[in-house]
């Protein structure tokens, strides 16, 4: 049964009304703060590699997460303008993923926002023995086989998916994120 700021919030949502209402168009000027858009790729964000495409080769299955940022390949500017913009890329056996999960990656390769909704905290750990995501700061775990839902922690909701497709040897993206990038205000 729904509380009432449940069903105000329900009702928001589908007439487009809300805070919380749906995705939407991006309006940025500067290229950098543009989430990833379709046929974007992805360079890696951080370490020695940082600025280098991301290819399928190089995502080992059960491997801790991949940080990286799109990047538009026609103009070459890499959308590291916004921490909302993160992308986290981990690999896993197909069969292992979720049909929904399965529908929107690539060889057994997932994406999802980096951002943990709880708080806007990295999700910068991995939970090796649950093949998990983590966030260090509160330790909300997510689990990317399964769409990245809570699966313990203080997180009110899965990570934004990123549908992704791989074109010779480099993964790229198929759409936006699936969901808006948000967390909750701590005051």
């Amino acid at each position: 049964m729904l509380n009432r700021r449940t069903a105000l919030w329900r009702l928001a949502s589908l007439l487009g009304l809300g805070a919380f209402g749906p995705v939407r168009a991006q309006t940025h000027s500067d290229p950098r703060k543009v989430r990833p858009l379709e046929g974007d790729i992805f360079v890696y964000a951080f370490g020695a590699r940082a600025g280098e495409t991301v290819r399928v080769s190089d995502l080992e299955a059960d491997s801790e997460q991949v940080v990286c940022w799109a990047m538009d390949p026609a103009t070459g500017f890499v959308r590291d303008g916004s921490r909302l913009s993160q992308v986290l890329l981990v690999r896993f056996d197909p069969e292992e993923l979720s049909e929904a999960t399965r529908a929107v990656s690539a060889e057994g390769i997932v994406a999802y926002s980096g951002i943990c909704p709880h708080t806007g905290c990295d999700i910068s750990n991995w939970a090796r023995e649950r093949r998990n995501l983590l966030c260090s700061c509160h330790d909300s775990e997510f689990d990317p086989r399964d769409q990245a839902v809570v699966k313990s922690g203080p997180a009110p909701r899965r990570l934004p998916a990123l549908p992704i497709r791989i074109v010779d040897g480099v993964l790229e993206a198929a759409g936006g994120f699936d969901a808006r990038i948000r967390f909750e205000k701590t005051f």
